[in-house]
């Protein structure tokens, strides 16, 4: 195991950033995620919404945010290996983005549970 390094830490960093920024600019549902999620957060703001609830909204965009990186991060694996039609990279990629759309459903049954009483 290699030692400790400042300089690889920071490294690290900015690998995992120039990945958001693949996530955000080649992913057209990452869009509606970054909307949904600027949206939640003005929402929260703007209702002053409780520290609880706060943690549950956190938690839910965290969830779709994960979902949408691994689901992405699936792609272009498959893609990689290879570019010709496969049942099974078909199925993980449906599954992958399956796990997407529940994780959106669930996020969504937060907010409004969270924002409801507010409207």
């Amino acid at each position: 195991m290699a030692n400790f390094s400042i300089k690889a830490r920071l490294k690290s960093i900015k690998d995992a950033l120039t990945g958001i920024s693949h996530l955000i600019r080649g992913e057209h549902n990452a869009w509606i995620h970054l909307v949904a999620t600027t949206l939640v957060i003005s929402l929260g703001a703007y209702f002053s919404v409780s520290p609880m609830e706060w943690i549950a909204l956190v938690l839910a965009i965290s969830i779709v945010w994960l979902a949408e990186g691994l689901n992405t991060a699936i792609e272009v694996l498959a893609d990689a290996v290879s570019t010709e039609q496969n049942a099974l990279i078909a199925q993980a990629k449906d599954v992958a983005a399956g796990a997407v759309l529940l994780t959106a459903f669930g996020a969504a049954v937060i907010g409004a549970l969270v924002f409801y009483p507010y409207f």
